[in-house]
């Protein structure tokens, strides 16, 4: 699944290119996971403003309203000046003079709803309930240390949930709280304010190599110039069951944490 690290990726990838084209066409393919909610002819002649990133969402800002994007499970947007006839996996194209942004999503679990506003309308439900962007001053030792209070859920599972911090996907948690020296079935609220200050700092310093190494591909990401990730060749602990940790030696384990695998080192992260 597309994290923070690979939409910001996208988001970069074409969001100069695409800002202040005007549209000419757009094309809906087979339903997505919510409806457009407006008349695709309704968005005809405006222009591109901003792309911006709220969480996993991208908000293309138009003249009037915008859209919000989200890649689902298995979704990737392409932005070119020519495209080929759209395949059965191609859901949305938005034509512009400049080229057309296609969303390609196999399992269509992804979305594009327009909205008054991202703070209105369809994107402010969507929107409501994401935890604070793990680079902004308020995400801090002292934020995580008294969103967990009262948690008695793994810390994995707690980042994971996107009501404390948005971004810490299943790689990027294990990485974050290996680089912390936590243990990932710590329970939340047994994880002190100078343990919540290095976990804050290893999230922000993961995430933001993730975003420098274009995003994590293991099955079919891609930008929207078609490039790959690389941050998984960069992994310490994720996916290196049975090797030695590049730390202190100790084999690496793998356990299940809510239907998901997590990779941790026994020596260097503890309880």
């Amino acid at each position: 699944m597309p994290e923070l690290p690979e939409v910001e990726v996208t988001r970069r990838s074409f969001a100069e290119r695409i800002r202040g084209a005007e549209i000419t066409g757009v094309r809906v393919g087979k339903p997505l996971r919510w409806p457009l909610g407006v008349d695709p002819e309704q968005l005809v002649a405006q222009r591109v403003g901003a792309v911006t990133r709220r969480g996993k969402y991208l908000w293309l800002a138009l003249e009037r309203g915008g859209l919000l994007l989200h890649l689902g499970m298995s979704g990737s947007l392409a932005f070119a000046s020519r495209v080929g006839a759209p395949g059965p996996h191609d859901h949305f194209d938005l034509v512009t003079r400049r080229g057309t942004l296609r969303l390609t999503d196999p399992r269509r679990f992804g979305a594009v709803v327009w909205s008054p506003a991202p703070d209105a309308g369809a994107a402010a439900k969507l929107l409501a309930g994401l935890g604070v962007e793990p680079f902004d001053a308020a995400f801090d030792g002292a934020h995580l240390h008294a969103a967990l209070r009262g948690r008695r859920l793994s810390i994995k599972d707690a980042l994971l949930g996107g009501r404390i911090v948005v971004g810490a996907g299943n790689i990027y948690a294990c990485e974050a709280l290996f680089e912390a020296g936590i243990d990932p079935r710590t329970r939340g609220d047994r994880v002190s304010r100078t343990r919540c200050e290095a976990l804050a700092k290893a999230i922000r310093q993961t995430l933001s190599r993730a975003v420098e190494t274009g995003g994590s591909t293991l099955r079919d990401f891609r930008d929207a110039h078609g490039m790959a990730g690389e941050f998984q060749r960069e992994a310490r602990v994720y996916g290196r069951e049975g090797l030695p940790c590049v730390r202190c030696g100790t084999t690496i384990r793998r356990v299940v944490q809510g239907q998901r695998a997590t990779y941790h080192c026994p020596g260097c992260q503890k309880r």
